[in-house]
């Protein structure tokens, strides 16, 4: 059988190779149960969410410890997991509950097998269209029409082409011996690498709660991966302000569940005024978060490194940093389809999906470890470090490991102490049941200045 402590190792390996001789077993203070009942599957989903959050807690532990504060352990009440990888699902928005996914997204039987979309933003479902040649109204039935004539390979070709979002529903023994596949199960499920660019120590607050206090952190990243990511350093005090293009609304359950504790403010980098005003954000942040594919933002503002000398840069991708995929958009259902889960949860006519989108979250609070690690070591010798995760790396773990259930129970929903609700929005709690809630609720998407609003900083 795995367990918890499986994914803590599958990171203590990442940090070996990076050179980091740190201890990641979980402090006496941290237990890692996983989260049982709550997230029952064939795959053990339970065993990667709860493993994850524990890698985020022991590393926020040896962060307080190289500050020179007193470690807190944590409380993981596996239903506060549940809940929080389930936030879709527990979000309630003037008491309904949200449509997770649009109308042409999901999966469509093609002519030879199964293809999985993603349309959820419109210019996603615009490139999708197109991709299919058909005209922009078509609804749900016209396109599931139209795949019932194509071969899934050929689907997936014409997404691919059109920078549109679809792939073939493929066996774990297709995507493990298929060349992106391969790519995607290679290096460690964190990776870490220090460059040569140095800062000054920065002190933070003192307060073990909230040990981040103090540190800047720009999030660019988008859905959840990343936003989880940024959302998780900002429960631990940092000061997080995400950016976004003013022509790429949020969609907005998503911003409500996933911005929280942030400050929102659009800025367009592909404009003078804008990267000026994004290199003078940058120049003074600690911490970078990105989704961008590999190389897009250093063709529009320069390495990161190079404008703020020792930065953290935490990067997250679909399908990993080498291979013929690398380049290719995706999201935690669409890696799902593609590595081989959608089969593994399915029946012998249709394709499942996992109970909640572990990809993303798991992925999330490996990165924001990662972080804080990459943080703890910053304190030590000044040093800017590239932290990356992958969706489709971490798929990789979780159909490697053992501990599959052929006949798991329904999963049990959490329960109401498991949510807060401010004005209109109900949304789950932080994973870590010491914190009752985030700092503040999302607030208005790009409703905020593209400016730090903290004053001052000690260096």
């Amino acid at each position: 059988m795995t367990s918890p402590l499986a994914v803590l190792d599958a990171y203590g390996v990442a940090l070996a190779a990076a050179g980091l001789d740190v201890p990641v077993e979980p402090a006496p203070g941290i237990d890692c149960a996983p989260a049982g009942r709550f997230l029952t599957a064939r795959l053990p989903v339970a065993d990667l969410a709860t493993g994850a959050v524990t890698a985020f807690a022991a590393a926020a532990d040896r962060y307080r410890h190289a500050r020179g504060l007193a470690p807190q352990g944590a409380r993981l009440d596996p239903e506060r997991i549940a809940a929080s990888f389930a936030g879709d699902r527990m979000l309630r928005m003037s008491g309904r509950p949200v449509q997770g996914f649009a109308a042409l997204s999901g999966f469509f039987a093609a002519a030879d097998g199964w293809v999985r979309t993603h349309a959820n933003y419109p210019h996603h479902r615009a490139r999708l269209l197109r991709a299919l040649d058909l005209p922009d109204g078509t609804d749900r039935a016209g396109c599931a029409a139209r795949l019932r004539q194509l071969p899934a390979a050929a689907v997936e070709d014409a997404a691919a082409a059109h920078d549109a979002i679809a792939v073939r529903v493929r066996t774990e023994h297709e995507w493990a011996t298929s060349p992106p596949g391969r790519a995607a199960a290679t290096g460690p499920l964190v990776r870490m690498l220090a460059r040569d660019d140095t800062a000054d120590r920065t002190v933070a607050g003192d307060d073990p709660a909230r040990p981040l206090t103090g540190l800047r952190v720009l999030d660019l990243t988008r859905v959840i991966a990343g936003p989880v990511a940024a959302r998780a350093l900002a429960l631990l005090g940092a000061e997080v302000l995400r950016i976004d293009p003013p022509a790429l609304p949020e969609i907005t359950w998503q911003h409500a569940e996933n911005g929280q504790g942030k400050r929102t403010a659009l800025l367009d980098l592909h404009t003078r005024r804008g990267r000026e005003t994004w290199c003078r954000l940058l120049a003074d942040a600690d911490v970078l978060l990105t989704g961008y594919r590999p190389g897009a933002l250093d063709a529009l503002t320069g390495a990161p490194g190079t404008i703020r000398p020792g930065l953290v840069h935490g990067r997250v991708c679909a399908w990993g940093w080498s291979g013929p995929w690398a380049a290719r958009r995706g999201f935690d259902s669409i890696v799902q389809a593609a590595s081989g889960i959608a089969v593994a949860e399915g029946d012998s006519d249709t394709p499942g999906a996992l109970p909640v989108q572990v990809l993303d979250h798991a992925s999330g609070y490996l990165l924001a470890a990662g972080v804080l690690d990459a943080l703890a070591a910053r304190h030590r010798d000044g040093r800017g470090r590239d932290v990356a995760v992958a969706l489709a790396r971490t798929a990789a773990w979780l159909l490697q490991a053992p501990g599959r259930d052929p006949h798991p129970p329904v999963p049990a929903r959490p329960g109401p102490r498991t949510v807060a609700t401010h004005a209109a929005v109900t949304t789950a709690r932080p994973v870590l049941a010491e914190y009752p809630d985030y700092p503040f609720p999302a607030r208005a998407w790009g409703g905020d200045p593209a400016a730090w609003w903290s004053r001052g900083r000690v260096v």
